[in-house]
C-alpha cells in the first residue's frame, strides 16, 4: 500500500526520516519495476547549515524543497550522483529526507544491469548515489510526485526503535555545529547501510 499525502507533510523532518526507515523504495521506470527497503536516511532543513535552503536560500535548485511535502527532490551531487530526496512539511517550509542506502528486494537483476555488476553484493545500493542508479531514479524525477506510479513509496517492514541507530549525518563537516546533529537514522548491523566519515553516534 502506497504511503498517502499526509505522510510526508508531517512537520517534524527527523520524525519522518525515522518513520521512513524500514519504508519500500519502488520505482517504474521504462517499463521495468525495482524496489528496495529503506536502511538508512538523514534529515535537512532550512534552520541549519548542511540543508541546501539554508536561511530560505531560494534558487533554481533549491525551490523544490519550498514545496508541499510528497514530491522528490533529486539533485547532482560532484557533477556525478543523482540524490534522491523526500520532500516533507507544508509548502512554504523547506526540509527534505535524503535516503542514503535501500536494502534490494525486488527487480534486482535490473538494478544489477544498471549498476553494471554481476553479483548482488553490498556495492549495489549502500550509497545515495548507488540506489538511485539501481532503480533508475534521474534528473528527470526531480518534482515527482511521491503518490504516482513512477517513484513511490509503501509500507513496507515494521522496525523497532532498539534496532534504529541514531548518529550525526554524512559529508557534512562544512555545517560546523550543525554537522553535529543525530539527525541520521539506520538500522544496526545492517550490511546495506553506507559507509561515511561521520564518527558520532548517539543513544
Amino acid at each position: 500500500m502506497k504511503l498517502k499525502k499526509s505522510f510526508f507533510t508531517h512537520d517534524v523532518v527527523t520524525e519522518v526520516a525515522r518513520s521512513l526507515i524500514g519504508k519500500k523504495l519502488c520505482t517504474q521506470v521504462n517499463n521495468e519495476y525495482s524496489a528496495g527497503i529503506i536502511v538508512e536516511t538523514e534529515a535537512y532543513s532550512e534552520v541549519e547549515r548542511a540543508c541546501h535552503a539554508f536561511n530560505r536560500r531560494k534558487t533554481k535548485r533549491t525551490e523544490t524543497l519550498f514545496m508541499e511535502g510528497g514530491i522528490s527532490y533529486v539533485y547532482l551531487c560532484y557533477g556525478i550522483h543523482k540524490l534522491f530526496n523526500v520532500v516533507t512539511n507544508k509548502s512554504g517550509v523547506a526540509e527534505a529526507v535524503l535516503v542514503r542506502a535501500i536494502e534490494p528486494v525486488e527487480g534486482l537483476d535490473i538494478m544489477m544491469e544498471r549498476r553494471g555488476l554481476a553479483t548482488k553484493d553490498r556495492q549495489l545500493t549502500s550509497g545515495p548515489g548507488k540506489l538511485t542508479q539501481a532503480l533508475g531514479i534521474d534528473m528527470e524525477h526531480d518534482k515527482q510526485d511521491l503518490t504516482q506510479d513512477t517513484v513511490w513509496l509503501e509500507k513496507g517492514l515494521i522496525v523497532k526503535d532498539d534496532t534504529i541507530e541514531r548518529s550525526a549525518r554524512i559529508g557534512v563537516r562544512y555545517a560546523e555545529e550543525d554537522a553535529l546533529l543525530p539527525w541520521r537514522f539506520s538500522i544496526k548491523n545492517n550490511s546495506w547501510v553506507s559507509s561515511g566519515d561521520n564518527k558520532y553516534n548517539f543513544k
